[in-house]
């Protein structure tokens, strides 16, 4: 079996099992020579260490993500008498959420052309660039080619995520939702905290949309546990909230009285008023008032997100020069900014995200 060890210059034995051993609840795998040892090889955490004279003398570092810190002298930073550094931590760090920090922000699809290569080779290109104070998240993504998609179980560290498939189609599974499904152009999942999931394969020309906060959040992977799982918990809570798979297909349109009518995916319920999305589309309505006045929105809350899915209309606010947006752009709208839509296509399409009201 091939395996691989950490290198950690030792010139006593005795001190540096008595810290790595005694203290930090390493294991010794071999000791030697028996008479006299100066070379030991430890295991513990995932890790191996090979404390040996003859390694070289730049102090290593090593981190230790513990369950129990208090069994180990507690969070903080250690030296070792070799001179390596330890940084003990909980393993279970808290999502840190940047405090609410709001900016319009207008991207055109037609302005940027730089596509980014991410996980399992997927294109990204940025929605929000200034990340709005580093609590969001936007990205189109792409997958140029057909067929299976070199991803891997994994789960995600965050407090609000969501996809929707934007062109084409993808085979997805997740955990406790039972067999893989495919997700078409219209569909929308919400993908609540932690929950594993895993994509499988995608049409050429996959394009889906990904809102998530905060805008910096870890990826893990999770090579045990295997998917499908073999039970089905649909209604399961993951840190307070549900999977969600809108199905466009099946959904219904309401008029919500502003000009648009509105398809929406859901995500009120299953995040606990956190969170909800919609797809628009323009009613006959003008969007004007009975006296023929402009209707104009106000979001409120932490997040207002808008993009323009089809078609294109001019982007009308208080003291400000018209926009004209096209297909692929989008725009953020801070609280209390006032606008509204006007010269709507006829083919106008939007997804529309918000998130509502400022939480922790």
């Amino acid at each position: 079996m091939t395996t691989a060890e950490a290198l950690i210059a030792c010139d006593d034995i005795n001190d540096a099992l008595a810290f790595y051993v005694d203290r930090l609840g390493f294991r010794v795998d071999s000791i030697f020579p028996a008479e006299s040892p100066t070379v030991a090889v430890l295991r513990g955490y995932g890790l191996r260490l090979r404390l040996d004279p003859e390694a070289p003398r730049s102090p290593a570092a090593l981190r230790i993500s513990a369950t129990d810190p208090d069994a180990m002298g507690g969070a903080g930073r250690l030296i070792a008498p070799d001179g390596t550094t330890v940084d003990i931590v909980a393993a279970d760090q808290p999502i840190v959420v940047p405090p609410v920090d709001q900016s319009f922000v207008l991207e055109r699809a037609a302005d940027d052309a730089n596509w980014t290569v991410g996980r399992a080779g997927m294109r990204y290109r940025d929605l929000i660039p200034d990340r709005q104070g580093g609590r969001f998240v936007g990205s189109h993504i792409m997958i140029p080619t057909a067929g299976p998609v070199p991803d891997y179980v994994h789960f995600h560290k965050i407090r609000f995520q969501m996809i929707y498939c934007y062109k084409g189609w993808t085979r997805l599974v997740y955990e406790d939702q039972g067999e893989p499904f495919i997700m078409n152009a219209g569909d929308c999942v919400l993908q609540p905290p932690r929950i594993r999931h895993r994509v499988l394969e995608s049409s050429a020309g996959l394009e889906v949309i990904e809102i998530g906060c905060p805008a910096l959040h870890e990826t893990f992977a999770d090579p045990d546990t295997i998917l499908p799982t073999s039970d089905l918990h649909p209604d399961r809570d993951f840190g307070g909230q549900r999977f969600v798979f809108h199905y466009a297909g099946a959904a219904t349109w309401t008029e919500s009285g502003d000009g648009f009518r509105r398809r929406r995916f859901g995500f009120t319920e299953a995040t606990d008023g956190l969170a909800e999305a919609s797809v628009l589309r323009p009613t006959n309505d003008s969007g004007t008032d009975e006296g023929g006045a402009l209707v104009l929105h106000r979001p409120d809350g932490e997040f207002y997100f808008v993009f323009v899915l089809t078609g294109s209309a001019t982007l009308r606010r208080d003291g400000q020069n018209d926009e004209a947006l096209s297909t692929g752009d989008n725009f953020v709208m801070p609280s209390q900014q006032r606008f509204t839509l006007v010269d709507r296509s006829a083919d106008l399409e939007l997804l529309e995200v918000v998130l509502p009201g400022v939480q922790a």
